[in-house]
């Protein structure tokens, strides 16, 4: 496993380049070597947006959200540019709340309750559009985790359909089962509003934790074969999904809070050692929060390794709606690779946290 040490001394090509003043690039040797792992080994990004296509149909929003909403969505150049990077699959997400959200300080936060029926209609509309990404034969549809391998076998984009935030399940259980019917595969069940399931991270908590209906929610989740996805909730949330369910769970896209460096999207160590302990995973974030290229990026893949393991580290892009991300077009996943193999971690390792990991998420949800 790799560990602090190597993670220090095998980073010569990157410290170099980043002495020059450039962006990082590993040499052309590890750049093969990377692109045979991505060739030969399946990848799977816990939490996308690509192409954004959540703004498409999206209407009553604050003016900041719709001037963000006008710039339109992009589809087709994320899918070939995962073509091109050779990501094998990512959680194309829709945002359940993203119609009453506006820019807050440095973020998003809620800034309107829903109208009775909006967050579904919402849902439908986005999972809608989601869906139809299937049309184009390049795309293939993520239902379980052995499709993965077979979009791989025939050099096609994989989409898994997940939903960030469980505002549309409005507390009912029994919607999970719709959800699943619909080709969701994975939910967070909460985003930047405060639902019938518990309290966000970002916000004063208003149930004290997961509530009686997120616990239910839960359980369907895990009956229905549904990945639950912690991101986004208050720690006591977390730690309530996590005595609820009986399945392993992601983080999908954050890093740990230290006394040093707090950011209200970082998680404490002890949830993300007790995420790992359950057999769950933590995607690293590439956003811009004390980093500022893919250098610092892979900084922040290793210090998770430290923390949890490597068995219970992805990769979580949240890519086309991150904040200030380092990692902002997949065609540069090579280059992430072969900075991970430069830094000491060997094929094995390195094929565990771009889709290996996950994938076993996966796989015990569905199971």
């Amino acid at each position: 496993m790799a560990t602090r040490r190597n993670f220090l001394l095998g980073a010569s090509t990157t410290l170099m380049l980043t002495a020059c003043g450039k962006q990082p690039e590993a040499d052309t040797a590890l750049i093969k070597k990377a692109e045979a792992l991505i060739t030969a080994r399946p990848s799977l990004d816990l939490h996308a947006h690509p192409g954004r296509t959540f703004v498409r149909g999206s209407s009553h929003l604050a003016p900041a959200l719709k001037a963000y909403a006008l710039a339109g969505a992009f589809e087709d150049r994320a899918i070939a540019d995962m073509r091109k990077g050779g990501v094998s699959a990512a959680v194309f997400c829709a945002v359940s709340d993203f119609q009453i959200l506006d820019l807050a300080g440095d973020g998003l936060a809620s800034a309107r309750a829903f109208k009775k029926g909006e967050a579904l209609a919402s849902y439908r509309t986005q999972i809608s559009h989601l869906n139809a990404l299937f049309d184009d034969r390049e795309v293939a549809r993520i239902l379980a985790p052995a499709d993965v391998m077979q979009a791989k076998k025939e050099n096609r984009v994989g989409a898994l359909l997940g939903v960030e935030g469980g505002d549309f399940l409005e507390g009912s259980a029994e919607r999970v089962g719709e959800a699943y019917a619909d080709g969701v595969r994975c939910i967070n069940p909460l985003h930047y509003h405060t639902n019938e399931l518990g309290d966000i991270m970002t916000e004063n908590p208003v149930h004290d934790g997961l509530t009686q209906a997120g616990a239910a929610v839960i359980k369907a989740m895990n009956a229905n074969g549904v990945m639950i996805d912690v991101a986004h909730a208050s720690e006591k949330t977390a730690f309530g999904i996590l005595d609820a369910s009986e399945k392993p769970v992601l983080c999908s896209h954050t890093h740990i809070r230290t006394p040093n460096f707090a950011f209200p999207r970082f998680i404490s160590l002890d949830l993300a050692k007790q995420i790992a302990a359950a057999g769950g995973v933590i995607g690293a974030w590439p956003a811009g929060i004390g980093i500022s290229d893919l250098t610092g990026y892979v900084d922040r893949i290793f210090e998770l390794i430290d923390a949890v393991g490597v068995d219970h580290v992805g990769l979580g892009s949240d890519m086309d709606a991150n904040y200030k991300p380092v990692w902002d077009n997949y065609s540069q996943f090579p280059e992430i690779v072969a900075l991970m193999l430069d830094r000491g971690l060997s094929e094995e390792e390195a094929a565990k946290i771009i889709g290996g990991n996950g994938l076993r998420v996966f796989q015990a949800a569905s199971a």
